[in-house]
């Protein structure tokens, strides 16, 4: 089938936009590193504190001959995968819980609206004195800076499910389970989505040096 004149157009049009947005993307990053370098080579930024592209370079390749690299990827993306995971998991359970209980989701909302303006961060020395400088005290910082934002929003998303559709199944006097998954799962499916990649930058926040890496790093290496 021979597409029209206006079709190839517009798909035209689609490619060019397209093209242009990967183009201002990749130009904006590179812009940031030259910008970066020249401001660290000229001391108008402290490198010592702001580091360098070169330095970071310096160290990749360092790390490299030495043979830690990938060990330092492999322990960072363990750790990612594990919090990642639990985070879903536990939020996903709380929302539910939330979403079919209203009178826990009264007693516990408050709390976690409390919790979420909690300086997360400034919970690391109290996590290696409860639970030790090791790797289980970095998934937990990881955990506890993504998990309420993660039931907030997937709590959101349940709530805000049209109720005509959860009528609907109701008059056929379908159970909370046959609603949940037939209804309100597939509903939010955009919600969980983003709510999944939140959880992943959250969770690597959490791992990131001052953050996780750099409060357990000594002990956790020594791990391996």
């Amino acid at each position: 089938m021979k597409m029209s004149k206006e079709q190839k157009k517009y798909l035209n049009k689609i490619k060019i936009t397209n093209f242009l947005v990967l183009f201002t993307q990749i130009f904006i990053i590179v812009l940031f590193i030259i910008l970066w370098q020249f401001l660290s080579d000229n001391n108008y930024i402290n490198s010592f504190i702001t580091s360098s592209p070169s330095r970071i370079i310096t160290t990749i390749k360092n790390l490299y001959i030495n043979n830690n690299l990938f060990v330092h990827i492999f322990i960072t993306l363990k750790e990612c995968i594990i919090s990642f995971v639990l985070t879903t998991i536990i939020s996903f359970l709380i929302a539910i819980i939330m979403y079919h209980n209203k009178f826990i989701s009264r007693v516990i909302e408050p709390y976690l609206i409390a919790l979420n303006s909690l300086p997360k961060v400034a919970l690391g020395p109290i996590i290696i004195i409860w639970i030790g400088a090791n790797i289980k005290g970095i998934i937990t910082m990881a955990i506890l800076i993504s998990l309420i934002v993660s039931i907030q929003s997937l709590y959101n998303g349940f709530i805000s499910t049209d109720p005509l559709k959860i009528k609907l199944l109701k008059t056929f006097n379908a159970s909370k389970k046959d609603i949940l998954f037939n209804v309100v799962i597939p509903y939010n499916k955009e919600t969980i989505y983003s709510t999944l990649k939140i959880n992943l930058s959250m969770c690597l926040i959490g791992l990131l040096p001052l953050v996780g890496e750099k409060i357990f790093f000594n002990k956790c290496y020594s791990r391996y």
